[in-house]
């Protein structure tokens, strides 16, 4: 299920699903422990209504329910609405920006002409740890609170209406001993109050509501994350004394205030594009964690449905990410990345797969081993585009101190490895995976990063006076360049090659399936002009073999992908960053603002595969435009801002 709503400060990351109920916690890293999942089940915090004498909780078809970030803050928001019970539900959801504590203000109201009571329940599912065993929950009638413990991260969790603390409660297993969930007892309109309970624990709380006819009450709830029982006493007191809404408020004050850093003017775009620009500034913030980690996704259900999630730190979406953020002028959050990927950096000079936000290396399929014979399981491309978009942030704030920092301990060995994990014969990069982790070679993709990464480190060693290295790094980008244009472009087919192998026997065999890779790869790392005839041809090859021709006109990634497709679909899925890419190259190749078009329709039809709050998927199902696969993802995100960074800067060097 999609996430709707992703908020937090960069420690603390919520996500909301589509029908307002909390999917992920994470804490203290962005990405690393998500306290709501586990391998073997789908765990959800619900929220519940018992009125007249039913009970319904909001996953109930019976619920009308629409929730999303706010258009212009870091504020989620959720409505229910179930008119046969008469009941209204309203919520406006923040993770402080400063302290460890997500925040809800639920207003309910009563759609009758006569008073009613209402009790609004509250059930929270922890998997601390993402482990079933040793959790601990219980009753604090100190601070009259839940809290949930394991090791070094407590959780507390606390309500109240009109001044007063929630009336009811009751801690209780799940998941083990036969036991489905301790929210069941609310399902009599009474909870048994069990005080404590260790293992696999859930917990359930019970707010009283006297509602007058066709009127509303408002509920507070709070979530605490600390690390100890005394932190988070602490924090609960201060939401107390604050006040929820106080808090809420400065947290939509600290956001408006983030997002106005932004001064580009986007004024030429529809309301919608707007939306979606500053909501995806949001997504990416949230996704990055504050010692410097960016993650693919905080959405987790992937878990269930295969072994692993997207939580992790890839170095390429990461860079990218931090390269939007860069050009959106948030460059703090960009140098806290680079911080964070240098110290990640192998002693030999290259960047393994992905990693954890808390800088531990991440799982991984690559194997060192094919075939009896030894590789090394990395992408190229991603110790290449680190030092690409190293430069980019370079040339836009001139840090040269920050710079040096990172010469010794990141460009010049990652330099030194990429201008010397070069095929002999070809002058091509040596075998890696390629950027879509599938296949083992010399991608065109890659070749061309490694091109923009020596570059980039040849401008920095002249710009530090290593004036040696710096004719070496680009001699070697150069006669890369030259090896890209006569080795991987086929004259036949008018196309970029996916990528090329060596076989047993010495030859090159290439694989001639059309990937979309092959024709941004050139573009972004500036290997070949955007009119070269190469690239206008293999932009004609992309338009006809990938363009998806169903309801959803977007692109494939390449010829024949199977990635999550559908049985019910003809084609491959549309991706988001795919069709992006190829926005991009329209907006390079327009001469003028008539030429802008197809980019703006590419833009316009990424904002129509958002969901009503915002959220990005990677890729979406051809016919029925379903969001498929992990969302938000961040790197969709990344790269819409950026196509419309472009848009905008091409259209203003048209007009004059």
């Amino acid at each position: 299920m999609a996430r709707s709503v992703t908020i937090g400060n960069g420690k603390l990351l919520v996500g909301l699903d589509m029908r307002g109920q909390v999917r992920d916690l994470y804490f203290p890293f962005v990405g690393e422990a998500n306290h709501v999942s586990g391998a073997s089940g789908n765990y959800v915090h619900r929220i519940g209504v018992f009125v007249d004498g039913e009970m319904s909780w909001l996953d109930d078809p019976s619920w009308r329910v629409t929730a999303g970030l706010n258009e212009s803050s870091g504020i989620g928001s959720m409505f229910a609405e179930n008119q046969t019970l008469g009941i209204s539900i309203s919520s406006s959801d923040a993770v402080h920006n400063e302290h460890n504590v997500f925040v809800r203000h639920f207003t309910i109201h009563n759609h009758c002409d006569e008073e009613r009571t209402v009790k609004l329940y509250l059930a929270q599912q922890f998997r601390l740890h993402e482990s079933r065993r040793g959790d601990t929950g219980f009753f604090d009638p100190r601070v009259n609170a839940i809290i949930h413990y394991k090791g070094n991260t407590t959780i507390l969790v606390n309500a109240s209406t009109d001044g007063k603390p929630f009336t009811s409660y009751n801690i209780g297993l799940f998941g083990i001993e036969g036991k489905e969930g301790t929210y069941l007892d609310a399902n009599d309109g009474r909870l048994e109050q069990n005080p404590i309970e260790h293992g696999s624990v859930d917990s359930v709380i019970e707010l009283d509501l006297s509602l007058p006819p066709q009127a509303s009450k408002d509920a507070y709830y709070w979530v605490v994350c600390g690390q100890s029982v005394p932190e988070v006493h602490t924090i609960d007191e201060l939401v107390i004394k604050e006040g929820p809404d106080r808090l809420i408020a400065s947290t939509e004050a600290y956001w408006s205030a983030w997002l106005e850093k932004e001064q580009s003017n986007v004024s030429a775009l529809s309301h919608e594009l707007q939306t979606l620009y500053k909501r995806s500034l949001v997504v990416m913030r949230v996704h990055a964690d504050n010692n410097g980690g960016i993650i693919a996704s905080s959405d987790t259900d992937m878990l269930h449905h295969g072994r692993d999630t997207y939580s992790y730190v890839w170095p390429r979406d990461a860079a990218f990410i931090a390269l939007a953020l860069d050009r959106t002028g948030y460059r703090d959050v960009a140098r806290k990345f680079f911080e964070f990927i240098a110290d990640r950096l192998e002693p030999a000079g290259y960047l393994m797969h992905k990693y954890r936000s808390d800088g531990v290396l991440g799982s991984s399929w690559h194997p060192w081993m094919t075939d009896g014979k030894p590789q090394l399981p990395i992408q190229e491309d991603e110790t290449a585009s680190v030092l690409f978009v190293l430069w980019e942030h370079y040339e836009r704030y001139k840090d040269i101190e920050f710079i040096e920092s990172l010469y010794n301990r990141f460009i010049e060995p990652a330099a030194e490895f990429l201008g010397e994990y070069i095929e002999s014969l070809t002058g091509l990069p040596q075998a890696s995976f390629d950027l879509w982790e599938e296949k083992y070679g010399t991608s065109t993709y890659t070749a061309a990063s490694v091109y923009g990464g020596l570059m980039a480190a040849a401008k920095f060693a002249n710009l530090l006076g290593k004036d040696d290295a710096s004719r070496t790094w680009q001699a070697i980008a150069e006669r890369m360049q030259r090896a890209i244009a006569k080795e991987l472009f086929n004259e036949k087919t008018g196309a970029f090659v996916k990528q090329v192998t060596h076989t047993e026997d010495g030859e090159l065999e290439y694989d001639q399936t059309v990937d979309s890779s092959s024709l941004y790869g050139l573009l972004l790392f500036r290997v070949l002009d955007v009119e070269d005839e190469r690239m206008q041809s293999m932009l004609k090859v992309v338009e006809q073999k990938l363009q998806v021709h169903g309801n959803s006109k977007g692109f494939v990634r390449y010829e024949k992908d199977a990635y999550y497709q559908q049985q019910d679909a003809d084609s491959p899925n549309p991706w988001v960053i795919t069709t992006l890419w190829i926005a991009r190259y329209y907006i390079e190749l327009a001469q003028n603002q008539k030429d802008l078009k197809p980019a703006l329709e590419l833009l316009e039809w990424t904002a129509s595969h958002a969901t009503r709050g915002g959220v990005l998927a990677e890729q979406m199902h051809p016919d029925t435009r379903e969001q498929l696969s992990t969302a938000p993802l961040v790197w969709s995100h990344a790269e819409f801002v950026m196509a419309v960074q472009a848009y905008l800067e091409k259209l203003e060097m048209l007009k004059k």
